[in-house]
């Protein structure tokens, strides 16, 4: 019989950082547990093209954790009495840091400067590792760092669906106590067209999970995702399901195709045609009017985003937040054109900017400076959004 072979262990390679997380975890410590993302089909995400998943082995991950504790312990211990550390004695322990802990060592500083509070599991579905393993490395981590308010992580709902309901109470009791799931759209047409990898029923029942389990939930949505053609049932679909789920965290992610995403390739042959900025202000309106009897926070926390008013709790600020819209809704098409480009350029940053005749005037100077109008805006946005991606 013929001998099968070992598999080779897999080398520790030094502290390592994935390509993302979640704007609300810019302060965070990143950790990483699995590498890239296991399903990478969606038709809209830029950011693991041509990677391979991997897990990452559960020693190395406590090894990661271990070294970036002893550079924190150290960097502690040199802060003076105004609360800050010398640049002598950061260049000394630049200077005595092994160069293969170096990352290791930015991450703790990194941290340290945004005050140690939270923890963020990379990469796009740390969910999908053995739930014993999440624990264990759960463990170590509020071992080395029991002062930890927040340990979060992204992952999918079809992961999420079939985790256990003990296991996922056992790894809410080992500290993790947020999870951010990308919903995109509540719109099985929609969800099947981007090639999600997932439906209605499975998103639903996934955020309930998170919330029997005592988590914190942020569902990610994404105005625009179902075109033109879609953009209704897309609005509609998505606030039914976030009524069913009552997320603790609405998180706005507005549409944007640059040409490295599959999704571009509809939309340069025609197939998808994007909606233009008014196309999704009419659709998240539409959405937020149809959002009932739940107590969700709504997070415009990325550049993306047009609207800085979006940002409130349900129910009490949902009117504010219609009437914000419905504002820009009512502003004739130049003005829709002009505030566009200046929010998109730091003039305006909100609606009530658009009453300043000082950035009225700078953003109207800009459109005609460039031969901008109501009729090429969201072309010459596309552009502007395409240096930030």
């Amino acid at each position: 019989m013929e001998k099968r072979k070992k598999k080779k262990k897999e080398p520790y390679r030094g502290f390592e950082q994935g390509p993302i997380r979640p704007p609300s975890e810019a302060h965070s410590l990143l950790i990483r547990i699995t590498r890239n993302c296991p399903w990478n089909r969606c038709t809209f995400c830029p950011v693991y093209n041509d990677t391979r998943f991997s897990l990452r082995p559960v020693g190395h991950v406590k090894k990661d954790i271990d070294t970036v504790s002893r550079y924190v312990e150290i960097l502690r211990k040199l802060i003076n009495e105004s609360g800050r550390i010398q640049r002598d004695d950061i260049n000394k322990v630049t200077g005595n840091a092994d160069p293969e802990e170096m990352q290791a060592l930015n991450a703790a500083f990194h941290w340290l400067s945004g005050g140690l509070s939270s923890i963020f599991l990379q990469d796009a579905n740390s969910l999908v590792i053995k739930p014993s393993d999440l624990i264990e490395i759960l463990l170590h981590l509020k071992k080395r760092f029991p002062w930890v308010e927040r340990i979060t992580s992204y992952a999918r709902s079809h992961t999420i669906a079939r985790i256990k309901d003990p296991d996922m109470k056992a790894i809410s009791d080992a500290g993790l106590n947020r999870i951010h799931i990308g919903l995109e759209s509540g719109s099985d047409q929609v969800l099947a067209m981007v090639n999600k990898g997932v439906d209605k029923a499975t998103h639903i029942k996934a955020g309930l999970k998170v919330k029997k389990a005592g988590m914190e939930l942020s569902e990610y949505v994404m105005p625009g995702l179902g075109g033109r053609a879609l953009s209704k049932v897309h609005a509609l679909e998505t606030a039914d399901a976030l009524n069913r789920i009552d997320p603790d965290f609405i998180r706005l992610r507005p549409l944007a195709v640059p040409p490295n995403v599959k999704l571009y390739e509809d939309y340069a042959s025609g197939s998808f045609e994007t909606c233009t900025e008014v196309m999704k202000a009419k659709e998240l309106l539409l959405m937020l009017e149809n959002l009932k009897g739940i107590t969700s926070t709504i997070k415009s926390d990325h550049m993306l985003n047009l609207f800085e008013e979006i940002n409130g709790k349900l129910p009490e600020d949902k009117e504010r937040m219609i009437s914000a819209l419905e504002l820009f809704l009512d502003l004739d098409p130049e003005k829709q054109a002009v505030f566009q480009v200046g929010k998109r350029l730091g003039i305006f940053s909100c609606l009530e900017d658009i009453k300043d005749p000082l950035k009225l005037a700078r953003a109207e100077e800009t459109c005609k400076e460039h031969g901008i109008n109501s009729e090429n805006v969201d072309k010459a946005i596309e552009d502007i959004i395409k240096r930030y991606i």
